[in-house]
């Protein structure tokens, strides 16, 4: 027996204890035992004991500048110790296939499985990520100089931002408070009355928080609120109702809570002979009808000027003093000027409209405009000699006409006109100068702009070219024996004329037109795949050309269009695959070692695409590597297990 104690290469001792056991005898065939004992369960000799292996080894960093101070970097003093908080691990997803795990693999996996419940630590700002408590309380203010009240209730809403502990007070904004109200208190984070800083076990409703001197009193929280405090066993209490303060009692005392007698004309007689009586009518016609318009929507024939306009406008009639304000609604591209007030809100007196001096008799109130004798579907004359139709209303002066003067107004009227037919200049032909889309950003637009291009067609068709032969229809003697080759690219529509080389003909052969968009001159239009058939005649730039024939390629894509669009033959493919696999690697554990570039046992889609570029399949559509994708995964998991590719 031969035993040892494992030393590692820097020469320390490590605390493992392999105990080797003699070959047997030869002729046996038993092979040679090894033993591991663990050091650290054995009794140590007094003043020795094993050393202690470190997983980890931080750098310290004490000292760091900061705004150009050198200062020391230590937890209480320049930072506070990051807030992490236990959430449960996320459901595993991770699939390893028929390969084993790696140790990072295998140790985040088990990292939970000795406390029996898998949980993980979260820094606070992921975990409470936009998790705010809120709390709806107030505060008591004191009010000196005052007969009315002697304190003030001031409403407030208290914010806890669960990711870094700060909190902030809002008080809800009140018409006509006379008080600055919105932000009360910055967020930051608010000091506990017994030290420290404020923690959510503090927010309790119906208790008191004593923030920079207030006594602030919370009644009621939020059902988020409520369910965090549920999931954290602290349930809160019941909501409770917010103190009135004097200043709001008094008015909602003043307030008519039952209904009075209606006035009559002898309870005026007896409050006239009694010395009163004397009510301002338009003070109370204002408080009761403040902020109630009546909208009226109407036309008007605009014959004045040289081409016929009807002109949208919208009336307002105001309850509260009886004015009238009239507003143009201008269409989009009017060509108006934006004045949109037609008539300022006054009284508008009826017929005629007269400008009035101070020696002019006052006007009865029958003799101005009223409202109320509006009807959708009346036609009337405003301001001497405007007229105008009111074809709909508004669902407040419907439900006031319905409601107040019991009659219902008319559904809407359909006024709008159809639209103009604008007149379109001819297109202008093309002169042959640059290309065809340069010369229509011309026509199109006033400055012009760069044509745009179809990145579907480009993306479809690309490098896809459609040759034919081609010679001229009328040639001279001495042009009898030249032959042409007339390329139209798919992607962009473009054509180009080539002469290929020939032994003793005497004439420099080569590009004959260059690649562009050209017209064709027989038909007055740009070049398409049916003009270049054979036995059919083109010209361009006063050269005509007489069709012959059409390569292989050419004559597929005519006889079936959809050729391109066809599944391919899943079975050759594979055997090429195969083919190509086998002269690289002669191993099938190579071979999935190259298809799985992160070694985590299964190949993915990307992976699997990437491979195919490799072995010599570049270009392949999307469509064809998730059919072969689809071959090896068996399973349908969307990978594929170094077993599926075995088989």
């Amino acid at each position: 027996q031969d035993s040892y104690i494992g030393t590692s290469h820097f020469g320390f001792c490590t605390d493992v204890l392999h105990l080797n056991f003699p070959r047997p005898f030869r002729g046996s065939a038993g092979r040679a035992m090894s033993v591991h004992i663990d050091m650290k369960n054995l009794p140590n000799l007094p003043g020795f004991h094993m050393p202690t292996a470190k997983e980890n080894h931080p750098r310290p960093h004490t000292w760091n500048t900061v705004n150009g101070t050198r200062m020391e970097m230590k937890e209480g003093l320049s930072h506070e110790k990051p807030k992490f908080v236990k959430v449960i691990k996320p459901v595993e997803t991770w699939r390893s296939g028929s390969l084993p795990d790696s140790t990072t693999r295998n140790m985040f996996a088990k990292a939970g499985a000795q406390t029996g419940v898998e949980h993980c630590e979260l820094p606070a700002w992921d975990a409470f990520d936009r998790h705010v408590l809120r709390f709806y309380g107030f505060f008591k203010e004191a009010v000196v100089e005052s007969n009315l009240e002697n304190y003030r209730v001031r409403n407030i809403v208290f914010f806890y931002y669960l990711e870094d502990d700060t909190c902030h007070v809002i008080e809800p904004r009140q018409d006509n408070s006379g008080i600055p109200q919105g932000q009360f208190i910055r967020r930051h984070r608010f000091p506990a009355p017994g030290g420290g800083y404020l923690k959510p076990e503090d927010l309790q409703v119906g208790s008191e928080l004593q923030i920079y001197g207030r006594s602030m009193f919370i009644t009621d929280c939020d059902a988020f609120t409520r369910a965090y405090y549920e999931q954290a066993g602290l349930e809160q209490g019941p909501a409770e109702v917010s103190e009135l303060d004097p200043f709001n009692a008094t008015r909602d005392a003043m307030k008519v809570n039952c209904a009075v007698a209606p006035r009559t004309y002898e309870k005026m007689y007896r409050e006239v002979m009694l010395g009163g009586g004397h009510v301002n009518a338009d003070m109370q016609q204002f408080l009761e009808n403040d902020r109630k318009v009546l909208r009226f929507f109407c036309i008007m024939d605009d014959l004045a000027t040289p081409q016929f306009e009807r002109r949208p406008f919208l009336i307002l009639y105001f309850l509260s003093d009886d004015k009238v304000e009239i507003r143009e609604m201008y269409p989009l591209n009017c060509g108006r000027d934006n004045f949109p007030i037609f008539f300022r809100r006054g009284k508008m007196p009826l017929g005629k409209y007269n400008v009035d001096g101070p020696q002019s008799q006052p006007r009865k109130k029958s003799e101005f405009v009223d409202g109320r004798d509006f009807y959708v579907g009346q036609e009337m004359t405003l301001l001497t000699n405007y007229r105008f139709f009111i074809y709909d209303a508004d669902e407040f002066t419907r439900q006031f006409f319905k409601e107040e003067m019991n009659r219902e107004l008319e559904p809407r009227i359909e006024v709008q006109l159809p639209e103009r037919a604008v007149p379109r200049a001819p297109t202008p032909p093309y002169t042959g100068y640059g290309s065809w889309d340069d010369s229509m950003s011309s026509v199109t637009h006033l400055i012009p702009k760069p044509p745009a291009k179809d990145f579907n067609k480009l993306f479809t068709h690309a490098d896809k070219v459609l040759r034919f032969k081609a010679r001229f229809a009328d040639p001279k003697p001495e042009d009898m024996d030249r032959v042409f080759v007339v390329s139209f690219y798919l992607q962009d529509d473009c054509l180009s004329i080539h002469e290929p080389p020939q032994r003793n003909l005497g004439i420099v052969t080569g590009r004959f037109l260059e690649k562009a968009v050209h017209m064709n001159q027989i038909t007055g239009s740009l070049f398409r795949p049916e003009d270049l058939l054979p036995g059919t005649l083109i010209k361009v730039y006063n050269h005509e050309f007489e069709m012959l024939d059409m390569d292989e390629y050419t004559r597929k894509l005519f006889n079936d269009p959809m050729a391109q669009f066809k599944s391919f033959d899943l079975q050759a493919m594979l055997e090429k695959l195969r083919e190509s696999m086998r002269q690289q690697f002669p191993l099938v554990r190579d071979i999935f070692r190259r298809f799985d570039m992160d070694h985590d046992g299964v190949i993915t889609i990307g992976e699997f695409r990437k491979a195919l570029e490799k072995f010599g399949f570049a270009g392949l559509p999307e469509e064809t590597v998730v059919q072969l994708l689809r071959h090896f995964d068996t399973r349908e998991d969307g990978q594929v297990s170094y077993n599926e590719f075995c088989d």
